[in-house]
C-alpha cells in the first residue's frame, strides 16, 4: 500500500504527480526544482543559490516522511549544461557525507521543466 506524502514546505506540483510517495519503508520522490515554496516563484540566479533551493526543497519532502538525508539511498541528477556540474556537485555534497553518499547518476538533458538548470530525486529507506 503507498501512502502520499505532501508538505507546504516544498513546492507544489506542477502536474499530476505528488511530492513523494512511501511505499512500506522506502520513499520515492519526485524530481525537485527550484521553485519557492513559499512564494510558488521560480528561483533565476546562481546555479549554486539553485542547486540550494532545490536540496532545500527536498530537505522538506524528506522531512515530511520523518526522514533526513542519511536515509536517502539513491539520487537521479538532471542537468540542462554539463558545464554546472561542479557547482552543482559541491552543494549537492555538503548534504551528505562522503563514506555514506548515496549511488546517484547525473544526467545532462535537452530541457527540464519550467527549463530550470537543475532537477533531483531521491530514493530513501527507513
Amino acid at each position: 500500500m503507498k501512502k502520499i506524502i505532501s508538505t507546504p514546505d516544498a513546492p507544489a506540483p506542477i502536474g499530476p504527480y505528488n511530492q513523494a510517495t512511501l511505499s512500506g519503508n522506502t520513499l520515492y520522490t519526485s524530481g525537485q526544482i527550484a521553485i519557492d515554496p513559499k512564494t510558488g516563484t521560480l528561483f533565476k540566479g546562481d546555479i549554486k543559490e539553485e542547486t540550494t533551493l532545490v536540496m532545500e526543497n527536498l530537505k522538506a519532502v524528506l522531512k515530511a516522511a520523518d526522514m533526513t538525508f542519511d536515509h536517502v539511498v539513491k539520487t537521479s541528477i538532471f542537468i540542462s549544461d554539463m558545464e554546472n556540474f561542479g557547482a552543482i556537485n559541491s552543494i549537492y555534497g555538503t548534504y551528505f557525507d562522503d563514506a555514506t553518499a548515496p549511488a546517484r547518476e547525473t544526467v545532462e538533458v535537452a530541457n527540464l521543466p519550467k527549463y530550470v538548470n537543475v532537477e533531483i530525486s531521491a530514493i530513501a529507506i527507513k
